[in-house]
């Protein structure tokens, strides 16, 4: 018997490979000629073709929270409009009240894939799995659970100089598991860096 955890991340994986799959044919097909002339060889190095960044939060006060998001990606196509890749994300958080005091950490991992519809706009699919302990009243923190996210949007790049950019992303998760901390419908709003974006 599939547990929870190997159902959502199939399902996640197989979006992926959907879309991926998806805008590599529309790619093939956009891509043909009435004439068949032999295809121009990928010249692009490793390096112009990686792409690496991801972001950094920083909170203090009654809620402190503290965390970190690399990524690494590759650009599929040679006009660079399509590109997969994968991340890790750690947070610490706690929050101290008079009510109850709460730390834990949240960690989980990533594997995404976007498009440019235009040189700074994109859009944005990704699967996640976060590992929380969620809080629970006044009997503490409960077990540990992996909660599945499959997040699909958009976003959008400005270049701050060379190969550097700024990224903003709105993301809706449309798995919506019922231990979820987050509420149905409340996009993920991010921001980030990238190098050769």
């Amino acid at each position: 018997m599939k547990t929870h955890f190997e159902r959502a991340l199939r399902h996640g994986l197989l979006v992926l490979l959907s879309l991926t799959c998806a805008t590599a044919h529309a790619q093939d097909y956009a891509g043909e000629e009435e004439t068949e002339e032999p295809k121009e060889k990928d010249t692009r190095t490793l390096k112009e073709r990686l792409f690496w960044g991801g972001g950094i939060n920083i909170g203090f006060g009654t809620v402190t929270n503290i965390g970190v998001e690399p990524i690494i990606g590759y650009k599929v196509d040679r006009a660079n409009r399509w590109s997969v890749g994968v991340g890790g994300t750690y947070n610490y958080f706690r929050q101290n009240t008079a009510a109850y005091n709460y730390e834990t950490s949240i960690y989980g991992y990533k594997a995404f894939t976007r498009y440019k519809i235009l040189p700074q706009f994109f859009v944005h699919s990704e699967f996640n799995q976060f590992s929380y302990q969620l809080y629970n009243g006044g009997a503490g923190p409960r077990d540990r659970l992996w909660i599945p996210y499959l997040l699909v949007g958009g976003g959008y790049a400005a270049n701050i100089g060379g190969r550097t950019y700024l990224t903003f992303q709105a993301l809706w998760d449309v798995i919506q598991d019922p231990n979820s901390p987050y509420r149905a419908g409340t996009p993920f709003i991010t921001g980030g860096f990238a190098v050769g974006f």
